[in-house]
């Protein structure tokens, strides 16, 4: 049976691109307890009434590390900040061409948007696949509005709509091109999935510490947040025809696509001119220049509030303007209806209190 081939995706199978020689990555991380240290305060009336705990990392344009809080080096779990990587994978294992939107949704922790679906339907399609070839975890759309809206057109989870489909939808076609089995493709010993681990030790530079199962179903690499922030340098700074270049530049022009309409890592991509930026849930986030100067930040508690203050604050010691991080460096304490208080991030030491 003929299978029609939709705009922006091609069923042929691309050749397996050379991948460059590098160095053997190093050890894996150590797993253990991180010491993490307050990276955000939430002041009510002049008042820290809660702290969170985290690690933070900016590297210097030469990667090395210009600034560091916490545990930057134990072993945790990156969640969807790890995408930008897996897409990386992905490519070098063989994912047929892809245009800029699909590629970007191929790394998307998407809201589940109209266009999120149909570009992820168009990737399935153009492998001669549908929705349920997927093996990810159903689930109601990321975005709050869209959520609600689909709950009010009497709709429930389907694996299409969950945040992940876009990854799920390039894993098959990669597996479908390479003519590897299709209903295993989440095992870890999948070739997919060990060519996908051998991409994350390369970028990382450091030998992967756990495997586990992240919450759509696909596995889970344990790195370190310096690695994490290493590989993300690495894919901000590519060249524009290797795979990592391709990636960047598909997330670079298409971040809507990554997150959704209103997302703050969009809005974050769109204000500073060349930045990747990805987040992952349990407060993971990763942002990264052109010129190598990049920032990982995750908090302890996993709480998503904290996350982007104290990315803010991060990008701003790599020298992005603070009037251009203003809207993100901050997230409003709210009492009796109205703004009494400011989440930011902790001063580092030495500075200037956060409560004063």
């Amino acid at each position: 049976m003929s299978h029609p081939t939709p705009a922006g995706a091609t069923p042929s199978p691309a050749p397996r691109p050379a991948r460059s020689t590098s160095p053997t990555p190093g050890a894996p991380p150590t797993v253990r307890e991180p010491a993490h240290v307050p990276v955000a305060h939430v002041v009510r009336g002049g008042v820290v009434e809660g702290v969170h705990y985290g690690s933070v990392v900016v590297l210097a344009p030469d990667g090395g590390v210009e600034y560091r809080a916490g545990d930057i080096e134990a072993a945790f779990y990156p969640r969807s900040a790890l995408k930008p990587v897996q897409a990386v994978g992905l490519l070098r294992a063989g994912l047929p061409p892809l245009d800029g939107e699909a590629l970007a949704l191929t790394a998307a922790s998407h809201s589940g948007e109209e266009r999120h679906l149909a570009t992820a339907r168009r990737i399935l399609d153009a492998a001669g696949l549908t929705e349920d070839d997927l093996r990810n975890v159903p689930d109601l759309p990321y975005g709050p509005a869209v959520r609600d809206e689909w709950i009010r057109a009497g709709r429930g989870p389907s694996r299409l709509a969950q945040n992940c489909s876009g990854k799920h939808a390039a894993m098959l076609m990669t597996a479908r091109a390479r003519g590897w089995s299709l209903e295993d493709y989440l095992d870890p010993g999948h070739p997919l999935q060990r060519e996908i681990a051998s991409t994350v030790e390369e970028l990382t530079g450091q030998g992967v510490a756990r495997v586990t199962v992240d919450g759509c179903g696909a596995p889970l690499f344990a790195v370190s947040l310096y690695g994490l922030t290493r590989a993300a340098a690495r894919i901000a700074t590519a060249a524009p025809d290797s795979a990592e270049g391709r990636v960047a530049h598909a997330m670079r022009e298409h971040p809507e696509m990554v997150s959704g309409s209103g997302r703050d890592v969009a809005g974050l991509m769109r204000a500073v001119p060349g930045l990747l930026a990805k987040d992952g849930f349990e407060g993971v986030q990763i942002a990264a220049l052109p010129d190598g100067r990049a920032v990982g930040v995750k908090i302890a508690d996993g709480a998503d509030r904290a996350r982007m203050p104290v990315t803010a604050a991060a990008l701003a010691r790599c020298g992005v303007d603070p009037e251009v991080l203003a809207m993100f460096d901050h997230a409003p304490v709210i009492g009796g209806g109205r703004e009494v208080g400011t989440l930011r991030a902790a001063a580092a030491p030495g500075a200037a209190s956060s409560a004063a």
